[in-house]
């Protein structure tokens, strides 16, 4: 199997699988793993490392995400809306036309990310890394926002 992509079937196994790893006092490990397409609408997923995942499509609207790690992992087109990413690391992760309307990325990590066409309107990106962030002129920044200013990239 190698790096091949696993896939789970249901929002219930990643709800579950979340809810045994903590129960047992683990890691949530959720790397490498086909969750594209899943409803996980306000689920609890904070902490859990989703590195090299595809969440591709997948509603995490008002999920909490604080201090999870989604390093290389694909979010576009995620539905990311008020979603709470304090402390996250996203290094590296795609989140071409993504929705991070309102979202809270205090402190994230988001370093090299892909940001084109991405909405960022209202989102909170205090102390957030934005080094050599990608973004383009559909990208939508709270009006203001000097994303080049803090190490953002503008790609045409």
């Amino acid at each position: 199997r190698g790096r091949e992509m696993q896939k789970f079937f249901s929002e219930d196994d990643v709800r579950e699988t979340v809810r045994l790893a903590r129960q047992q006092d683990a890691m949530p490990l959720l790397s490498r793993r086909d969750l594209s397409r899943l409803g996980l609408y306000g689920a609890d997923l904070a902490g859990v490392d989703f590195s090299g995942s595809d969440l591709g499509n997948t509603n995490l609207g008002r999920a909490k995400l604080a201090g999870a790690i989604l390093i290389g992992a694909d979010l576009g087109n995620a539905d990311l809306a008020m979603a709470d990413l304090t402390g996250a690391q996203l290094h590296g992760a795609n989140l071409f036309a993504a929705n991070l309307r309102g979202a809270t990325l205090k402190d994230a990590d988001l370093s090299g990310t892909e940001l084109s066409e991405a909405t960022l309107t209202d989102a909170d990106l205090q102390g957030a890394d934005l080094t050599n962030a990608r973004f383009n002129q559909y990208t939508r920044w709270t009006i203001g926002f000097d994303a080049i200013g803090v190490g953002a990239v503008f790609n045409l």
